[in-house]
């Protein structure tokens, strides 16, 4: 026995001494006869004896106090009851209960009930802060609580106890909360009061307890606290704690994710585990943001290796050391090499033998590939797929899958018309292959390096002004687990040839995610201003998700659908290609539109470098 219990155990003891002769004292009305206080006292070193043993029985000492709650509560009464019958029928075996009072075997139980639970509670009230309240955090931040739930509960518990924070009141949209209290704190009003009340109480914190609710209502909850200059912390996402992945206390910032208003992805996970368990899955561009995040994704369905192919020294290096301290039961293969080189990609497949392979390596960021890169938009982006494409045909690969973009849809720019090249590819391979070649495009996804997002972070951190090309310049985001985990359902469901669509939901307005990210960060659009600059060359306004000529067909699962694109039209596009390819001389951006024109005819080249172009909403580009 430790300390603790010890201590815990002789303050039982004495609960029961004293309980056993406050019931005498009761009965007699405070007043014993002198021949009753000596049966009581000759009694107790028994009726303790069986107390203890009954307690010990019941694992009373197992418990920590900080943490008493009703089930301790219950085998206290449960414990204080067994041992409330067992004294007088060990006292009448023992032919000890002659001299005491029926009613002190009654009293007894119950004032040792009251002692026992209210000691232990009031404990945990006092290693809490409600038996001082307030007065016990003067230094504490003052805080509100956006919603009333269950969540909201068990985390004013948990800040209760919390010297950080000081929670005034609660916030929830339900009227018939108003005025009620939970765990101890009452409900103030609506959110929409969340300003007025802030205001009132010198509040310049809140946290959002609503993890179960629709990411409509938290992003009103933010907008709404913004407005009134509120900061806002958010609890963890309600799988992770319904998981036991973390507490509710682990408040976090309120990141751009939270305000997408796209609801999670719900995966086939046997039919994934039955896809992959067990099989070796290559991943190029491995140490990019799609790449690292799609190995992390495949990891959890137990294959028998995970290839990192990667050209960037230091990002194999970064996901393969990830990989060694956070999944060191994974097992992986950290494989540097250039996908366009078809001497190494064929040793790495020859080597491993992936059954599934998945193509995320490439150059993706269209100002820097529309003018002096052009060519090795081209080069990088068509070859390295042509390349891993037929290595995964001639080593038998089950499937190959293209990770693409929705800049391949009627395409204005050399990387949109590179991407859609490398679809062609795919589909001409497609024709007499045994290995199944899918197609996955999606939009832009939030932190990606090179996207809008890091970008905007550095500009903030500097004071700004955060540079956006034009007010009206809209695209399509999801978060980086999304788009990993909808790449992994395509695969699943893929047969061949088809190119899948990602549902992106609703377009965002750039200027409104800097908006928004200004106020994230703590500023206003006073303290950190927005600058436009203008459209950049090969850059719409608005991104397509389908072309006009294709048609797309419903799927299983509900945000992903199948574009019946156009096949390639030249039978010989490979060998053309390839040639092409290996042998240009002339890398002029002007000849590489033209060839790119030839072999995508929805390509619509700007008609100078410095052209721009403008696309409606699932309209056909047209030139601005």
């Amino acid at each position: 026995m430790n300390l603790r219990r010890l201590v815990v155990f002789l303050h039982d003891l004495v609960a029961a001494a004293l309980a056993w002769m406050a019931a005498y004292w009761l009965r007699f009305n405070l007043d014993v006869p002198h021949e009753f206080a000596v049966v009581m006292l000759a009694r107790l070193p028994l009726v303790i004896g069986v107390h203890v043993a009954v307690f010990w029985l019941f694992g009373l000492y197992r418990g920590l106090w900080r943490y008493a709650s009703l089930p301790d509560l219950r085998n206290i009464v449960m414990a204080v009851g067994i041992a409330g019958l067992a004294v007088p029928t060990v006292l009448t075996l023992f032919d000890r209960g002659e001299g005491v009072p029926r009613s002190v075997y009654l009293i007894m139980p119950v004032l040792l009930t009251m002692v026992m639970g209210g000691s232990r509670l009031a404990y945990r009230a006092w290693r809490e802060g409600h038996l001082v309240g307030v007065v016990a955090k003067p230094q504490a931040t003052p805080v509100l609580v956006l919603g009333a739930g269950s969540v909201a509960a068990a985390l004013l518990k948990d800040l209760a106890a919390s010297p950080q924070w000081r929670v005034v009141g609660v916030l929830d949209d339900d009227p018939g909360k108003r005025g009620a209290e939970l765990v101890g704190v009452k409900v103030l009003g609506p959110l929409e009061r969340v300003a007025e009340i802030a205001q009132r109480y010198s509040v310049t914190q809140a946290i959002i307890a609503m993890p179960e609710a629709t990411h409509t209502a938290r992003k009103r909850a933010v907008e709404l606290c913004t407005r009134g200059g509120v900061a806002v912390m958010t609890v963890p996402a309600f799988g992770d704690i319904v998981a036991g992945k973390v507490s509710v206390s682990a408040l976090r910032p309120i990141e751009l994710d939270d305000l997408l208003g796209r609801d999670p992805v719900a995966l086939d996970d046997a039919g994934l585990h039955g896809f992959l368990d067990g099989r070796t899955v290559l991943v190029t561009g491995a140490g990019g943001s799609i790449g690292s995040e799609l190995c992390r994704q495949i990891a959890r369905f137990a294959p028998a290796k995970i290839v990192l192919f990667e050209v960037s020294e230091f990002a194999l290096y970064t996901i393969e050391q990830e990989f060694r301290d956070r999944l060191p039961h994974a097992a992986v293969a950290a494989v540097i090499g250039d996908a366009k080189d078809e001497a190494r990609v064929a040793e790495v497949f020859a080597r491993y033998r992936p059954d599934v392979v998945f193509h995320a390596a490439a150059y993706k960021h269209v100002p820097l590939m529309e003018e002096d890169n052009a060519f090795q938009a081209v080069l990088n982006n068509v070859t390295s797929t042509l390349v891993v494409a037929r290595a995964a045909q001639a080593h038998g690969a089950r499937e190959f899958v293209l990770v693409s973009t929705d800049k391949a849809v009627n395409p204005v720019n050399v990387m949109g018309a590179s991407k859609r090249l490398a679809e062609l590819v795919c589909q001409a391979l497609q024709a007499a292959s045994r290995t199944q070649y899918v197609i996955v495009r999606f939009g832009n996804v939030l932190g990606s390096t090179g996207s809008v997002v890091p970008r905007f972070r550095e500009q903030i951190a500097r004071g700004g002004p955060v540079t956006v090309t034009h007010p009206e310049i809209q695209r399509y985001f999801m978060s980086i687990p999304e788009a990993a985990q909808l790449v992994l359902q395509a695969a699943l469901m893929g047969r061949g040839g088809e190119i899948y669509v990602l549902d992106m939901g609703e377009p965002v307005k750039i200027a409104d995610l800097a908006r928004q990210m200004i106020r994230l960060s703590g500023f206003s659009e006073e303290e950190i201003g927005i600058r436009y600059t203008g459209l950049r060359p090969g850059e719409k306004l608005y991104e397509e998700p389908l072309a006009d000529a294709e048609q797309s067909l419903p799927t299983p699962h509900a945000k992903l659908r199948i574009a019946k694109a156009r096949a390639p039209q030249s039978g010989s596009l490979l060998e053309e290609l390839g040639r092409w390819l290996a042998e240009a001389s002339d890398t002029d951006p002007a000849i590489v539109r033209e060839r790119l024109q030839r072999w995508v005819p929805e390509y619509q080249a700007p008609a100078g470098s410095a052209a721009v172009v403008r696309a409606e909403p699932l309209g056909k580009a047209r030139q601005a």
